[in-house]
This record gives C-alpha cells, structure tokens and sequence, in this order.
C-alpha cells in the first residue's frame, strides 16, 4: 500500500506519547511487504529510502497573530497547506492529533481516498490548552470535530478512547476500531546501571520513587508533588520533569517543589532537562516504582515503558490506563473523580493527593510485592503490546476501508 502518515511530531522533535507511537509505527509499517510510507510531519526531517520518505514542514515566512494566541495555530494551518500540495498520490491517509487534520481533510477530497484519524487525545477533555492556545483552542476544537466527522475511520488507542470519542462527537461504534499503543520491549528492559543514576544525583542504595513526564495538568504532576509529604521516611524521590507548557504552571511546579521540600525529610530530586532515553532506562530500572498522577491519560505508553523495565506502576484509575495497569497484578490503581462540567482535574485535590501517597506508601512497605509485580509487568508488555502486532492490525485496518472505498 501507499501510505501517507501525517504528523506535528517526529524523530527527532518528539514531546509526547503521540509523537512514540507515529515514530513505531511507521518503522513497523515500512516493514510490511510492498508498503510504501511517506510521512510528512512538522521539522526540518528529509529521509528517503525504497520503503518510507520523512519530509518536514517548516514555515518559510512569519505570520503575525497582532500579540495575541493565535501564532500556534496561523503556523500550524500554515504547514498543513504546504502538506496538501506536497503529495501526488496515496491509498489511504492517516492523522496523528488535530495538529496535521486540516490537511487530512483537504487530502481527502482532493485525493478521493480514505482518511484515517488516530485519537491519542480529544481537544474537549483538556481545557487546561487554553492556557498555550487561547481563543485558539476553540479552532483546534473545530478542526479535531471536523476531522473526526469526516474520516472514514478512527482508531482509538483504549476501549476509554473509543467511548469518548462516541460520547463527544456522536461517532457510530463501526466507525472507531481500538487498537492499543505500544512499545519497543527490546529497547526498553531491565538493566543494571548505577553509574547513570549517580550522574544525576540519585542515590543506588535508596529506594526511589519515579515520575517521568512534562510539567502539565494532564500529567498531573502538581498532585504528586502535594503528595509527596505524605510518604513515609526512608523514601526517595526522582522527578524528570521538564517542557513546562506555559511560564505560569513552570512557576507553580517550582513553587509546589519548594513546599514539599519544608515538608518532608525525604530526599526529593527534580531533574528538569529532558533525559535521553538509556539513561531514562537506566532510572526506570532501579526504581522501586513509578508513579502516573495523570488526571487525563488516553492510554498512557509512559506506563508500558516503566513496566517492561520491570517496575510496578501506581496511576491514576483513569482514560486507558486500567486498561494497562491491572490493579494489584502490575501495579495499584488510585481512585479519580473528575470534577465533571469539562474539567478534568479532581474533585477533592487533597484527597487524591493522599490517595496517591497510600498507595506508595503500601507498595514501598512490601518489596516481594514489587518484584512480583514487575515481574508481571514485564510479562503483559510482552503479550499484548509489541509494535509488530499494532502495526498488522492497522494495516488490516487500512485494507479494510480501501476495499469499502
């Protein structure tokens, strides 16, 4: 098949989980026999060999938004028209977040062949852009709808997804296909690597707590960061937090450190550059578990990468995660109440933030429980989450909807 994957991230300008999964999968898909992939994303990318091309879309022009919070959007509009007059031909279109559908749309149309939209996420359940974004959260709104309205199919990356996406947009269930994100289980796996943790301060003789993740309100950071008080003595706790989305919650994250610090007497390490992925491994292994506070997580892949380096998780009961995170089997589970009317965050912040401490708290008290746990961790990435597997279900996926066409 000809392939065209449409994209913001790519390698080597990734930031989240969305950007993983493109990565993965078009390496996967390139692959598969007689598959022909060209990848258009926002960068400076030019790769071309028989099977896949990666080109990037920079803006040759500034465009002037009169001070206001439209920059984002005029430049991401922007690239999506260069993105429309750079493709010939294709079999099928495939979107990866509202960043890449107004040229999916008009592809569409001009093309004459299937759009495919992946939602990693769903612009309704993450009010907190309107902090980047503005007025101009209300047009990545639209565009997300229009895309989503438009498309021939949608894949959702957790039964949670496929049921947001029917309850926002009214989508018939026929119409989203769930298929799970994944992760490179050969790359990421246990490894014994004490130097590494030394270079950044942590300490290989104390058991540590980890979060990995950039400092936004989905992460749910804050709420981990108010919890951190409440754990017992005796226990570490490293923080590879970086990327702040706006000055304003950068502040608050240095304001809420500062807080737990006079609190506790645990040792609380913030590691603000982005770590590169083996050292990242290297924290992810020794760790005695990682914590996701996330208030809204889609699936989660953070959560699959602690797990295939065999390290028990506590996270949030929310979105795909327990679809991940079997509680009491990988990991604990921590109760979520979201605030409803929009918002995301939960009902009672405190409380989850103690909810979220006594669930550390009882898997720091029992070290069989956590090589256990691990130990099953590692096996459930094995079996249900490899690249490969993903990526032969999403090219059924695609024959199937040529073949309607």
């Amino acid at each position: 098949m000809k392939i065209l994957l449409l994209t913001n991230e790519y390698p080597p300008h990734i930031y989240g989980g969305a950007g993983v999964h493109v990565e993965h999968l078009s390496r996967e898909l390139a692959e598969i026999d007689q598959n022909q992939l060209q990848v258009l994303s926002f960068g400076d990318q030019k790769i071309h060999d028989p099977a896949m091309s990666i080109s990037g879309i920079a803006p040759s022009m500034e465009l002037s938004s009169n001070g206001l919070k439209r920059g984002k959007l005029l430049d991401t509009l922007y690239r999506n028209i260069v993105m429309t007059g750079k493709v010939e031909s294709a079999d099928v279109i495939h979107c990866h977040t509202w960043y890449s559908h107004l040229a999916g749309c008009l592809l569409k149309q001009v093309l004459g062949i299937p759009l495919v939209v992946t939602t990693h996420s769903l612009e309704p359940h993450r009010p907190w852009k309107k902090e980047q974004l503005g007025d101009s959260y209300n047009a990545s709104c639209w565009l997300e709808k229009t895309a989503l309205t438009n498309a021939d199919g949608i894949i959702a990356v957790s039964k949670a997804m496929k049921k947001d996406t029917q309850d926002l947009f009214g989508v018939a269930p026929d119409r989203v296909e769930v298929i799970y994100n994944g992760i490179d289980a050969d790359r990421f796996k246990k490894i014994e690597d004490a130097d590494t943790l030394k270079r950044y301060g942590v300490d290989p003789e104390k058991p540590y707590v980890l979060f990995v993740g950039r400092i936004t309100r989905q992460k749910g950071i804050l709420h981990l960061v108010n919890a951190l008080p409440y754990l017992e003595e005796g226990i570490q706790v490293v923080l590879c937090a970086g990327a702040p989305d706006t000055p304003e919650i950068g502040r608050e994250m240095k304001q809420a450190v500062e807080a737990a610090r006079s609190k506790t007497k645990n040792d609380i390490l913030w590691i603000e550059e982005m770590v590169p992925v083996p050292q990242l491994i290297a924290l992810y292994s020794h760790a005695a578990l990682f914590v996701c506070p996330s208030v809204y997580e889609p699936f989660g892949i953070i959560n699959l990468e602690a797990m295939a380096c065999h390290t028990p998780v506590v996270a949030a009961a929310v979105g795909g995660i327990p679809e991940v995170v079997v509680h009491g089997e990988t990991g604990l589970q921590v109760p979520f109440q979201p605030t409803g009317n929009g918002s995301s965050e939960p009902q009672h912040p405190d409380t989850y933030s103690r909810d979220l401490a006594a669930a550390i708290n009882t898997l720091m008290a029992s070290p069989d429980q956590r090589t256990q746990m691990g130990e099953a961790s590692r096996r459930r990435v094995e079996a249900l989450f490899s690249w490969k597997s993903i990526a032969e279900q999403t090219q059924a996926y695609y024959r199937k909807l040529v073949s309607l066409s």
